[in-house]
């Protein structure tokens, strides 16, 4: 592990996670430890993760498919300069996406 960037929430809370190197050329000052303190909060280096989950969502939620669920996972990575920002899996990225219907759903068609 590389080391720790610290994010504090809206209350004072302290939440560490690992270190991810950013391409940015800037070098952050750590402590001694290797620790560095984020550059926002953690809501608000999440909160561009949290527009792209809504995003995502409405396409889903607004199309023709009208599923009576949608569950849509990806991977986030912390960074101290550059917040939140989703991770890949591989090459092309990481995301999952599973839709859901109810049989007993309005319109549903019953099994013959």
């Amino acid at each position: 592990m590389d080391g720790l960037v610290e994010f504090r929430t809206g209350d004072g809370a302290v939440v560490a996670v690992e270190a991810v190197e950013e391409r940015s050329g800037s070098r952050l000052v750590s402590r001694g430890d290797g620790t560095v303190q984020a550059a926002r909060t953690f809501e608000g280096a999440l909160e561009g993760v949290r527009a792209a989950a809504e995003s995502a969502l409405r396409v889903f939620r607004d199309g023709s498919l009208r599923p009576d669920g949608v569950e849509i996972e990806f991977g986030v990575k912390l960074a101290a300069e550059t917040g939140a920002f989703i991770a890949k899996g591989t090459a092309e990225g990481h995301l999952v996406v599973k839709l859901t219907w109810s049989p007993d759903a309005p319109g549903a068609s019953s099994p013959s």
